[in-house]
């Protein structure tokens, strides 16, 4: 079992930035994703930028985001973190966590950011 504790959304001015944290505890073993999805009201859960925890660290992102997210993580804390600025009020929306542990999915609770114009 994987727990993912969220942290770091709130209320910023268009323009601003935020750093999410997410913490993953439990058996994540060496080899597994780590990301972030949103999802705004009325719509669906999207992807937002994922990370890979091997030896690459490759990390991806959705189209929207790229040049203004950055995802990057803390082995030692087992801790992924979005790195949010120049945001946009079209970046409104909750923000949950992802854990990809051998195929199988993990959840935050998800945590609220909003970004006002």
């Amino acid at each position: 079992q994987v727990e993912l504790v969220e942290s770091g959304g709130g209320l910023v001015q268009a323009g601003g930035s935020l750093r999410l944290s997410c913490a993953a505890s439990g058996r994540t073993g060496s080899d597994h994703a780590m990301g972030w999805f949103r999802q705004a009201p009325g719509k669906e859960r999207e992807f937002v930028a994922r990370l890979l925890w091997s030896g690459s660290g490759s990390a991806s992102y959705a189209e929207p985001v790229k040049g203004r997210f950055t995802i990057f993580g803390d082995n030692a804390k087992n801790t992924v973190y979005l790195q949010m600025d120049s945001l946009k009020p079209a970046d409104t929306a909750v923000y949950y966590c992802n854990a990809d542990v051998f195929g199988r999915q993990y959840w935050g609770q998800g945590t609220q950011v909003t970004v006002s114009s």
